[in-house]
């Protein structure tokens, strides 16, 4: 009993009324300890009225169950927080999890910005935008432009990049008609199985073929899950969009005057762009061999936009390579080729002409791809080729059942069951193992930085416009003129 004479809340428990009930049954009858007036106002504790938690209480402290407070992280990590200001916010009223909603069921990942200053690294990350930057890339269903037929940069190629720097970048050149397109289908996403109207990049139709006309312009972008992008380019002194453009009276650059000039620089352009911005460089030819390829492709090297590296593998290149200069590796495809080009001999005298001809560049056109290595020519080995390049036949793509045809035509029943001869592997096999060791390129540096996906989009789109104002190609466009 206080000094006031009140009963202290608290005091009058459970306990204590079992005492006071001992303490009637062992005392003398009739005698009560704790008086009348403690009777009538004793109330059973569940129908007592709680009293308020922000009421002072006086007297000894009231000993209740403990509370459990969930801090958040911001407000455990800031120093300085009063015990009373983390039990106010965790005080009656619904939390903050309760108003925005239900706590998600499954695991959710929060990513967190970085490089935002101090106050972003204790925000939390939404969600759904954490969720959504877990997705896989979205997948390509077919190639978009990434220069168009006006030679102007697109930019719808930047949706499907990511900021990840594990990446290959391969483009295509060559004459027209040669199979530029249907060799990066194969390569990027298709069988030779399917129909090539649903390649990723649009072969010539048989009508196109017929009148001459050339399937592709300007440069085709597509990227692959596993984040090699391939580039595919209008054909390199096509002779038909020569005559589009003079049919067509189309209105020529101030700098051009002739058309076959301005065709021309089109396609200096456009290899000069590749050669800075690819890792593989692929040519292809479907007859050995034309000189004027060389005579250009070293052309395009020399006007070539300076694109000083840091640090880029040499390995494979050949002539005096002082690490300043970026060169990609190039590939020599050998498409549509014959059964006497798979002969041993014919093949050396090859891989000798193109090392005489490339032998004052600096691109890398040794030493990163071998034919040998694909089992092609069993008991052959690598000291057969001293001077291999980097080149890769392709046989002339065949269906099986042609295949067969031509075998049954034999007057033997043994014979119809056998395959044809052909005097080499099948055309599917060829392009499974050129696809296996371009996937195995060395991914050199391209430029003095190490470029994610996003960046290489922004830093091809820098060259691509000096490529177009660059001074050497304007002179050397006056020469030709």
């Amino acid at each position: 009993m206080s000094e006031s004479g009140h009963s202290q809340p608290g005091m009058y428990g459970q306990g204590r009324r079992r005492r006071r009930r001992r303490g009637e049954r062992d005392g003398p009858p009739g005698q009560n300890l704790s008086g009348p007036s403690r009777d009538r106002e004793y109330l059973p504790r569940e129908r007592r009225a709680k009293p308020p938690q922000n009421a002072p209480v006086s007297g000894a402290p009231v000993l209740e169950k403990p509370i459990m407070l969930m801090k958040a992280r911001d407000d455990a990590g800031k120093p300085g927080t009063p015990p009373e200001a983390a039990a106010q916010s965790a005080g009656p009223g619904p939390s903050k999890m309760e108003k925005e909603g239900q706590r998600p069921t499954q695991p959710v990942y929060q990513i967190q910005n970085r490089g935002m200053g101090p106050s972003a690294s204790g925000s939390v990350v939404d969600p759904m935008v954490g969720q959504s930057k877990l997705l896989h890339p979205e997948k390509m269903k077919h190639s978009i432009k990434l220069v168009d037929d006006q030679m102007n940069w697109c930019d719808s190629a930047m949706e499907y990049l990511r900021d990840q720097t594990d990446m290959l970048v391969v483009g295509v050149i060559g004459p027209q008609g040669t199979g530029k397109s249907t060799i990066m289908s194969l390569l990027s996403a298709n069988t030779p199985e399917e129909d090539q109207r649903s390649y990723m990049f649009r072969a010539q139709t048989q009508e196109i073929k017929e009148r001459g006309g050339n399937q592709s312009t300007g440069i085709d972008f597509f990227i692959t899950q596993e984040r090699v992008i391939f580039l595919d380019t209008q054909p390199m002194l096509s002779p038909s969009i020569l005559d589009h453009v003079i049919n067509n009276d189309r209105k020529l650059p101030p700098e051009y005057n002739l058309p076959h000039t301005y065709v021309e620089m089109q396609s200096l352009q456009i290899a000069a762009f590749l050669f800075t911005v690819c890792h593989v460089v692929i040519v292809v030819q479907d007859w050995f061999t034309d000189v004027n390829i060389y005579r250009f492709l070293q052309t395009a090297e020399m006007l070539k936009p300076s694109t000083p590296s840091a640090s880029h593998d040499s390995a494979g290149s050949s002539g005096s390579d002082d690490g300043a200069e970026y060169y990609p590796h190039i590939v020599f495809v050998q498409n549509k080729a014959r059964r006497e080009d798979f002969c041993p001999r014919n093949l050396k005298n090859m891989h000798l002409v193109v090392d005489k001809l490339m032998a004052h560049s600096h691109l890398k056109y040794k030493g990163t791809l071998s034919i040998l290595d694909c089992n092609i020519f069993p008991g052959l080995g690598q000291e057969y080729l001293d001077t291999e390049v980097n080149m890769f036949l392709l046989p002339v793509q065949e269906n099986d059942e042609e295949n067969l045809n031509k075998a049954g035509s034999g007057t033997y029943p043994l014979f119809s069951l056998l395959p044809g001869y052909r005097g080499h592997p099948t055309f599917s096999t060829m392009i499974s193992k050129l696809r296996s060791q371009m996937l195995a390129m060395p991914r050199c540096q391209l430029s003095h930085t190490i470029l994610t996906e996003k960046n290489w989009f922004h830093y091809a789109a820098r060259i691509w416009d000096g490529v177009k104002k660059s001074s050497a190609l304007s002179e050397y466009s006056r020469l030709l003129s």
